[in-house]
């Protein structure tokens, strides 16, 4: 028999950090504990106040309830915790480091015999000017050769002209350049933003407009010159027809998975194989998660083997963050074995 316990974890940003939903200084998470003959696994429920389709007043109780009845299995879990994407994610992390030798390693690879490392792009987060320009200098010194830049929350001529501060030293070959707008842009200017942005050739843009306007989304990627990728579009979307639904009336060039978001590694592969179908490409990116969720998004990603960079940076933004093998080195994300995990609730 095993049993389960839930814990709440306050992760405290080491500087407050912008999006286009305001300023960020703490994040809520979750972990499950389960413990079956003197073993133990943990996963992380990374729910994310605000943007996660299961921030809902039941959420903790839902948690309860998937502790008390543990014993029904993963399977069953997880089609119960269907609209709980966040707590399917920490089941299917929980059971497999249970089972695992080591309860940290859910996926052994070259990866995690510190072999391989992960190609990774850089965040800059919003803020003023100085702001961002100090973060940009500061990833490409520590050799970030893809840097992906949120925008929408300040002035869009200030937000271009940082852009192509960059692009005035570092060409394409140089340095990739990826923008997420976080659904910033109104439909009737997002196409000529668009416009502006391909000029100083990106890689891509992330939800140029809110989720849900489908129409509007689909006409968007259809004239675009630039490609787009879909991001929040992919939350809240729970059935396989529904998602075959969404990614053929879009038709987007990109997806970008966040397991937390989209209902773990099976929501995510779900995802990865109808966009295929429909020649859309993809990149995992965490979403905020303690090293628990980080480590295991990671080690799943890497098993993928996309070239493209994924979004996989986000390990040290936190001053209670557990410590943890995993580290960033030259644009990359590694598994260092000299270092050991901390993970104490």
């Amino acid at each position: 028999m095993i049993r389960a316990t839930y814990h709440k974890y306050i992760l405290n940003f080491k500087q407050a950090s912008g999006t286009s939903r305001g300023i960020l200084r703490t994040k809520e998470t979750w972990f499950i504990v389960l413990e079956k003959d003197g073993k133990q696994g943990y996963g992380e429920c990374g729910l994310f106040r605000g943007l996660s389709a299961d921030d809902r007043p039941d959420y903790e109780e839902k948690l309860k309830w998937v502790c008390e009845n543990i014993n029904l299995g993963l399977e069953k879990l997880l089609s119960e915790a269907i609209r709980f994407p966040s707590i399917q994610f920490g089941l299917e992390q929980a059971f497999l480091s249970l089972e695992s030798e080591n309860p940290f390693e859910l996926f052994p690879s070259d990866f995690t015999k510190s072999k391989e490392s992960i190609f990774i792009n850089g965040l800059i987060w919003m803020g003023d000017k100085d702001f961002m320009k100090s973060q940009i200098r500061e990833k490409l010194s520590t050799g970030f050769t893809c840097i992906k830049m949120k925008i929408g929350a300040i002035d869009f001529d200030t937000e271009i002209n940082l852009l192509k501060s960059i692009r005035k030293e570092f060409s394409p070959k140089e340095i990739e350049l990826r923008v997420d707008a976080n659904g910033a842009f109104t439909p009737n200017k997002a196409l000529e933003k668009l416009e502006r942005l391909s000029e100083l050739e990106m890689h891509s843009i992330e939800q140029p407009i809110k989720q849900g306007q489908w129409q509007e989304m689909a006409s968007l990627c259809e004239k675009t010159p630039l490609p787009i990728a879909l991001d929040e579009e992919l939350i809240g979307v729970f059935s396989s027809e529904d998602k075959e639904k969404c990614i053929n009336t879009i038709k987007p060039q990109y997806i970008i998975l966040k397991p937390s978001l989209v209902g773990g590694f099976k929501g995510s592969q779900e995802w990865i194989e109808i966009a295929k179908k429909h020649r859309a490409d993809n990149w995992i990116t965490s979403a905020l998660e303690s090293n628990i969720g980080l480590n295991a998004i990671a080690q799943w990603t890497y098993t993928l083997g996309n070239p493209l960079p994924q979004g996989l940076g986000t390990g040290s933004l936190f001053t209670n963050n557990f410590e943890s093998p995993l580290e960033v080195l030259n644009g990359s994300l590694g598994y260092n074995n000299n270092k050991k995990w901390d993970f104490k609730l």
